[in-house]
């Protein structure tokens, strides 16, 4: 599964930047996530509560950011195990822009998943993935410019 995309946030390049390193800012843009732990530098822990489909999870996994750029980029790798439901792996690579009227992120994704959750079927994948990210990112862009 593979997915790009873009927003427009109304801040500044540094004010994104702390927003996105911040593990507060991200546990609350996560859907279903109980608990965000870490730090830019040792990576981070999570526990996200999900359903796909019929299939329903909570995945523990470790997310690591590397090939930082402060207030530039970064590329995240992480992997998520749902117990019975599966796996979830993958990564993104973030990069952050000045643009008129604020920064833009622009992120490419690339992700996998295995057990239960594969045998769902690459559209039902496709879809929740991409509800997902654009969950994410309105919910990020809510944070960061309120």
């Amino acid at each position: 599964m593979e997915m790009s995309g873009s927003r427009i946030i109304n801040a500044d390049r540094a004010t994104v930047w702390a927003h996105l390193t911040s593990a507060e800012t991200l546990q609350t843009c996560i859907s279903g996530c109980e608990e965000l732990t870490g730090s830019v530098e040792d990576g981070f822990s999570a526990v996200v509560k999900q359903k796909v489909g019929p299939v329903k999870a909570t995945f523990k996994g470790k997310v690591t950011l590397s090939d930082i750029v402060p207030e530039q980029s970064y590329t995240l790798s992480g992997e998520g195990k749902g117990g019975v439901a599966g796996f979830a792996k993958g990564g993104a690579k973030v990069r952050l822009t000045d643009v008129d009227g604020g920064t833009e992120l622009s992120y490419d994704v690339d992700g996998k998943v295995g057990g239960k959750l594969a045998q769902l079927g690459s559209r039902l994948i496709d879809g929740f993935a991409k509800n997902m990210a654009d969950s994410f990112f309105e919910k990020f862009q809510e944070a960061v410019e309120a």
